[in-house]
C-alpha cells in the first residue's frame, strides 16, 4: 500500500508508556487503546505489572499495526517516560529513529545524550497542578494529559476519546469534565508550542469491524457458562481469579430463575487449591459441569485429586493460565512452563487431555469443548492458557456460538437402562470404546457404586490383583489415545513455495511465530508452520515433522518442554527438531523468533554446501 505521508510512519509503531503500579495509569492507557481500535486500526495492547500491589514501574505497550498482526514487535517508537525509578530503561529501550515524551516540569537533562532519537518535554505536573486542586486528582490527571499529547503527535480523532471518557464514567457523570480538560491540556500544550514532529501517524482504516477487544479469561468465563458450566471452585491466584470473576459476572446475568431470580450456579472460593480441586471433582461426579480455574503453583497443590478423577473417570476441567515458575516464580510474567506437569499431573501414570488456547476466541470456544470431552471421555481435561492470552486485550473476531449446541454429557446409564440390567458395573467396558457408563447420584438406587481412588477392578470392586488392576489403567490409556481425534486439532499455515522447514509452535507463540514466518518469506526464506491446538497429539503432527528435514520448535520455557513431549509421545527422530527457546517472562515478540530461524536456516544452508 503507498504510502501517501512521506516520512511518516504510517499505522506500523509501538507506543509503550512506563508509570508507576497504583497510579490509575491503566485507564488511560486503555483509552488510548480503544480510541485507535475505534479508528478501525488494529492495536494490540500488553501490561507489564508488577506483582506488588502500589510503588514499582509497570509498563503498557500498545503497538499499532494495520496489517492485523497479533504479537510483539520487539521494539519501542514512542517511549511515554512517567516514573523517574524506570527512566534509565524506558530511555535505552527506544528504538532509533523513535519519540521520547516526559514530565519537563523536572528538567532531565540527561534525555538529551541520544541524538538519534527526538525529546519532547511537556510540563504534565505543572499543567494538572494549575489545574487541579486535590493531590489525588492532579496525579490522575495527569495520566489522562499524556493521553491527550500523545494524541495531539499520532493524530487521534478527540472526538472519539471524548465519546470513550462519556462511556467510561457514565456512571459518574461528574469526572467526565476533568477528564476532558486533562486530555486538553496535553493535546493543546503540543499543539501551541509546535511540538508535533509528525513521525508516526495513525490514519483511520476500516480493519475493526466485527472485531472486538477482549482478554482470554473475561473470554473462557463466558465460554463456561454457554458451556452450561454451573459450579466452580477456587482459590485466588494470579493470572486466574479475573476467570471466576468472568464466571461470576456472566452467571448473575444468565444463570438466574426467570420467576424467583434464584442462583442457578454455586461458586465457592476454597480455603486452598486442593480443597477447591476436591469441591470441583465432587460436583462433577454429582453431575454438575464443573471446573476450577488457578495456575501452575496450584496445579502442584491439586495434584492429589487430579490423579483420583483421572483413575475413578470423573470428568471436570481444570483452567491453568500459566506464570512463571518455579514456585512461587514471578506471578505476573507470562510463560509456557506447565506443558509437561498439565499433560501428566498426578503421581503414577496418568496422562490428560489438554487444549492449547492461541487468543481470546479460542478460550470462549474451547472452554466450551473442555467441557465436552471432559464428560464424554469421563476424565480431567486442562485448559492450557497463560498470562498473555488471559489479561491482556485482543482484537478478536466477534464471538459466535451456535445455537443448537447440545452438551456432549457423555454415556450416562438412565433409570429405565438400569432396569433393563442385572448388574451395573462402573468400569465396565460394554460398547468396545474403552469409556463406561456412568450414573447420576440419585437416579436409582441399582447404580450406586462406591467411587474410589484405590486398586478397583472393572466391576468398580476393591482390587490388589495385578491383572484386574492392570486390565483398568490399560483401558485408561486406551480411552485417553482415542480422544485425539475428538480434540481441536493442528492448523497448518503452508509457505508460498515447498520447502524442507517447518515450525511448530502452541498457545501464544502463534502470532510471534506467524509475522516471523511471513517476514523470512519476504527474504526468500520458505517455512511452512503447524500450531498444535491439543493433547494427545493428533498423527497429522508426527506426518507434519517426518515430511521436513528440519522442524523449529517455538515454545516459552527453558526446557524445552513441548519438544520432549513431542519425542516421548511420537516416533520422530530427535536430530529433525531444533528447540526455539523465550522464557524471559514478557509476551514472546516476532523479531526474536525471526533471528532464531534465520540464524538456524542459514548455518544449515552453509553446512549442506560444506558437506
Amino acid at each position: 500500500m503507498m504510502n501517501e505521508y512521506p516520512g511518516i510512519r504510517l499505522n506500523d509503531f509501538v507506543i509503550k508508556i512506563g508509570t508507576v503500579n497504583g497510579t490509575g495509569s491503566a485507564s488511560a492507557n486503555e483509552l488510548l487503546m480503544k480510541t485507535i481500535f475505534r479508528m478501525g486500526v488494529p492495536v494490540v495492547g500488553k501490561n507489564i505489572f508488577p506483582s506488588n500491589i502500589q510503588g514499582l514501574p509497570t509498563w503498557y505497550e500498545i503497538r499499532v499495526t494495520g496489517d492485523g498482526h497479533a504479537g510483539r514487535s520487539g521494539d519501542v517508537d514512542i517511549m511515554v517516560a512517567m516514573n523517574p525509578e524506570s527512566y534509565e530503561r524506558d530511555l535505552n529501550s527506544i528504538s532509533s529513529g523513535g519519540v521520547l515524551i516526559y514530565d519537563s516540569t523536572w528538567p532531565r537533562p540527561h534525555f538529551m545524550n541520544r541524538s538519534d532519537i527526538t525529546v519532547i518535554g511537556i510540563p504534565l505536573s505543572s499543567l494538572c497542578n494549575a489545574e487541579f486542586e486535590v493531590a489525588r486528582s492532579r496525579i490522575l490527571m495527569k495520566n489522562m494529559a499524556y493521553v491527550g499529547a500523545v494524541a495531539a503527535i499520532i493524530g487521534l480523532d478527540m472526538s472519539i476519546i471524548q465519546n470513550l471518557i462519556n462511556e467510561t464514567f457514565e456512571k459518574k457523570k461528574k469526572l467526565i469534565p476533568a477528564n476532558i480538560k486533562a486530555v486538553d491540556l496535553g493535546f493543546n500544550y503540543i499543539n501551541d508550542n509546535k511540538l508535533n514532529n509528525k513521525k508516526f501517524f495513525i490514519k483511520a482504516l476500516n480493519k475493526t469491524s466485527n472485531k472486538i477487544m477482549i482478554d482470554g479469561n473475561t473470554a473462557a468465563g463466558l465460554g463456561a457458562v454457554y458451556a452450561g458450566a454451573t459450579f466452580g471452585s477456587w482459590y485466588p491466584i494470579t493470572p486466574s481469579t479475573s476467570l471466576m470473576d468472568s464466571f461470576s459476572k456472566y452467571c448473575n446475568i444468565y444463570r438466574k430463575h426467570p420467576k424467583t431470580n434464584e442462583n442457578l450456579y454455586c461458586i465457592i472460593q476454597a480455603e486452598d487449591e486442593l480443597s477447591a480441586a476436591g469441591m470441583a471433582m465432587g460436583a462433577a461426579w454429582n453431575g454438575a459441569r464443573a471446573f476450577t480455574p488457578t495456575s501452575g503453583a496450584g496445579i502442584s497443590l491439586m495434584s492429589e485429586f487430579i490423579g483420583f478423577a483421572y483413575y475413578a473417570e470423573v470428568g471436570l476441567v481444570y483452567f491453568d493460565i500459566q506464570r512463571v515458575g518455579p514456585s512461587t516464580g514471578m506471578p505476573t510474567r507470562t510463560q509456557q512452563c506447565d506443558i509437561n506437569l498439565t499433560a501428566y499431573a498426578s503421581h503414577g501414570d496418568t496422562k490428560h487431555i489438554v487444549l492449547y488456547p492461541a487468543h481470546p476466541g479460542e478460550c470462549f470456544t474451547m472452554s466450551a469443548q473442555a467441557f465436552d470431552l471432559a464428560e464424554r471421555f469421563q476424565t480431567p481435561v486442562f485448559f492450557l492458557s497463560d498470562l498473555d492470552i488471559g489479561m491482556n486485550d485482543w482484537m478478536v473476531d466477534e464471538l459466535e456460538w451456535e445455537e443448537n449446541y447440545t452438551p456432549d454429557r457423555g454415556k450416562i446409564m438412565t433409570s429405565k437402562q438400569l432396569a433393563d440390567i442385572e448388574v451395573y458395573s462402573r468400569y465396565l467396558d460394554i460398547d468396545g470404546d474403552y469409556i463406561p457408563y456412568r450414573t447420576l447420584p440419585g437416579t436409582d438406587p441399582k447404580g450406586a457404586y462406591f467411587l474410589r481412588g484405590s486398586g478397583h477392578n472393572k466391576y468398580g470392586k476393591y482390587t490388589e490383583i495385578s491383572a484386574e488392576y492392570k486390565e483398568v489403567v490399560d483401558r485408561l490409556l486406551l480411552k485417553w489415545k482415542s480422544a485425539a481425534p475428538f480434540t481441536p486439532q493442528p492448523i497448518v499455515f503452508k509457505s508460498q513455495k515447498k520447502t524442507n522447514y517447518g515450525v511448530i509452535a502452541i498457545g501464544s507463540s502463534d502470532g510471534a511465530v506467524r509475522e516471523a514466518c511471513i517476514n523470512l518469506e519476504k527474504q526468500g526464506v520458505y517455512i511452512d508452520y503447524m500450531r498444535i491446538r491439543s493433547f494427545p497429539f493428533a498423527d497429522s503432527v508426527e506426518e507434519f515433522i517426518i515430511e521436513h528435514d528440519l522442524v523449529f520448535i517455538v515454545e516459552q520455557n527453558r526446557d524445552a518442554q513441548l519438544m520432549n513431549l513431542l519425542l516421548t509421545e511420537t516416533n520422530v527422530p530427535r536430530e529433525n527438531l531444533v528447540s526455539v527457546k523465550y522464557y524471559a517472562g514478557q509476551p514472546l515478540n516476532y523479531k526474536f523468533v525471526y533471528e532464531a530461524l534465520f540464524k538456524e536456516i542459514m548455518a544449515n544452508s552453509k553446512n549442506k554446501k560444506t558437506a
